[in-house]
């Protein structure tokens, strides 16, 4: 009996993802359940499609409709969060995220995932905050790019190009050091918009700041538009996207957008091959 529960017990482990980098970068996709209408906000389409594309890209991915746990957190190198107001579930899992900021762990925030109740506090992680139930959007509208710095990596593929999406005004910054702009939007005259038409925005960023006693500073991007679905396929967007979610990993900023699979071992079985089905 005592050799049975010693086999049982033992731990070994779990077979490797056949065309899975094991050495890649570890990314933690937080979405959420579909919300408004068909073709916006499809947090679980986002899940579905980018773990398979941050796979194929050499990454490492896990993820759910929930937040990562400590232990998950632990394991992670950045969370890429695209979710509603996911503000609020990072106050309640303030000591977990505060941690894992505090090692140098990376976020990567996409459109209304920094809207919450204390736009100070999700500030303070992301480099700026939106409060949830303030008119404080554009609904849809051409929205155009104008690049605050063409030089950083990130933006390699960025130029000043325009998409039909969302873009946000009244935003809560993060003090000193305080964001890095990449891309600015002049906000469209809209009737959400109101008396903040013309003003000029940052909706790409980066920040970069180093919690004290913390053993790396955290790095996180924030690109503040998805409210139309279609645009993540859209690919100066993706590629920068990419290029972000490298960069928040303390990866080199083309890590992922240059990876290339490594040749099929010769002989080797392809899974599933030959497997007779009824």
């Amino acid at each position: 009996m005592a050799a049975f529960v010693s086999v049982l017990g033992a731990q070994t482990p779990a077979p490797r993802a056949p065309g899975q980098n094991a050495n890649g970068m570890h990314v933690y996709i937080w979405a959420g359940l579909k919300s408004h209408q068909v073709g916006q906000h499809d947090y679980p389409q986002f899940l579905a499609d980018w773990s398979k594309l941050l796979t194929e890209r050499g990454a490492v991915v896990d993820g759910g409709l929930h937040p990562p746990s400590a232990a998950q957190l632990e394991q992670t190198d950045v969370v890429v969060i695209y979710k509603g107001d996911a503000g609020y579930l990072l106050q309640d899992n303030r000591a977990a995220f505060e941690a894992y900021v505090k090692r140098g762990g990376g976020l990567v925030n996409l459109h209304d995932s920094l809207c919450g109740p204390d736009p100070e506090y999700t500030a303070s992680l992301l480099g700026g905050g939106k409060k949830h139930g303030e008119v404080n959007y554009t609904l849809d509208a051409p929205i155009h790019y104008n690049v605050a710095d063409a030089a950083d990596p990130i933006m390699k593929d960025m130029t000043d190009l325009t998409i039909l999406d969302e873009a946000f005004y009244k935003m809560t910054w993060a003090p000193a050091p305080g964001i890095h702009v990449l891309a600015n939007v002049t906000i469209p005259a809209t009737k959400s918009a109101g008396e903040h038409k013309g003003e000029v925005v940052p909706q790409i960023w980066t920040y970069e700041h180093k919690v004290e006693g913390g053993r790396q500073a955290s790095r996180a991007f924030v690109w503040m538009q998805g409210h139309i679905y279609a645009n993540f396929a859209n690919y100066q967007l993706q590629r920068t996207l990419l290029r972000g979610i490298a960069w928040a990993g303390h990866k080199p900023a083309d890590e992922l957008v240059n990876y290339v699979a490594p040749p099929r071992p010769a002989g080797a079985a392809v899974p599933g091959a030959g497997v007779q089905t009824p």
